[in-house]
């Protein structure tokens, strides 16, 4: 039965976007919206990536609130700064160790970076372990890594079961 529906939450919200969209409830559309979400989850499955469990769901809506704060502050700050002299700006790339090892909550913690104006998520090491980080104003290279650890990696490790190195 996995076999022949191996993503079903992703076929029911396919699903439902496709009644939204038609914005017409009948049988006729409830099949083709079944359907093509069936054929889409099959087409597409190699391309979707393995989601863990997440074992604190609260802690993913409080740290999904953190990270909107972060994004709100972040956007003063970088205001601050552009209008300020630019002179005061101290750009660099800061290589950051990860210990995140699931791809889907890697991916994740290079969005929420990249999210986060100031800073951006420029490459990840082949290995997986360095994530280099581009940063607007960054005077202490340990203090953004510091920073990215603690706020992001940390809680994104406590919410998903993955593993630790």
């Amino acid at each position: 039965m996995r076999r022949f529906f191996p993503h079903p939450r992703m076929m029911l919200v396919l699903t439902v976007l496709w009644l939204l969209l038609v914005n017409t409830f009948n049988l006729g559309h409830l099949l083709l919206g079944l359907f093509l979400a069936w054929a889409i989850v099959h087409v597409c499955g190699d391309f979707l990536l393995h989601v863990p469990r997440v074992r604190k769901p609260l802690g993913l809506m409080l740290f999904t609130g953190k990270v909107f704060y972060d994004i709100v502050v972040a956007n003063m700050q970088v205001v601050k700064l552009v209008l300020g002299p630019k002179s005061r700006l101290q750009p660099a790339f800061v290589e950051v160790p990860v210990e995140i090892e699931d791809e889907f909550v890697l991916s994740t913690l290079a969005c929420i970076i990249s999210l986060t104006p100031g800073t951006v998520s420029a490459c990840l090491s082949s290995d997986h372990k360095t994530l280099l980080v581009h940063g607007l104003d960054v005077p202490d290279r340990d203090e953004l890594i510091a920073a990215v650890k603690s706020r992001y990696e940390m809680p994104l490790l406590e919410i998903f079961e993955c593993s630790r190195t």
